[in-house]
């Protein structure tokens, strides 16, 4: 748990970058007792950079890194580094898609960006989604039903 690895000193490395998977992160450090800013730089260390950066650094200083599974998937430099926790319910980060507002931004495609809107949420769209593999583990799970 995130606790025992501050608890231990045990090196966290995070993304630190404002990002979907740091929030994720972050609330999951909330429901605990643990000060960040005391350890910031000493066993928690911000990378402020993506999560393929923040892996390498992690990986670097053998480090537990947070990721998302598509990242770790596709990650190359593994080393000897293995899944501790997967699948728990905590650890759901939603993906979503958003048609930019084109009266706020006038040179969006609406259009363009609409058809693609309706094609991810299709059947034929959650179905490419739930079919793409690699190294043949699946790397998202459609939900937008």
């Amino acid at each position: 748990s995130l606790s025992k690895i501050a608890d231990t000193g045990a090196l966290f490395a995070s993304r630190g970058d404002d990002s979907g998977t740091h929030k994720k992160e972050m609330s999951l450090w909330a429901d605990t007792d643990v000060d960040l800013a005391a350890g910031s730089g000493a066993w928690y260390r911000e990378t402020g950079s993506g999560m393929g950066a923040t892996l390498n650094a992690g990986v670097g200083m053998d480090a537990y890194v947070m990721t998302d599974r598509a990242t770790w998937i596709s990650f190359d430099n593994k080393a000897d580094f293995e899944i501790h926790v997967e699948g728990d319910e905590d650890l759901f980060n939603q993906y979503g898609v958003i048609l930019v507002n084109p009266e706020k931004c006038e040179n969006v495609d609406a259009a363009s960006g609409q058809a693609f809107v309706d094609w991810v949420i299709s059947d034929a769209g959650q179905q490419a989604i739930g079919e793409y593999k690699l190294n043949g583990q699946q790397l998202f799970f459609p939900n937008a039903d």
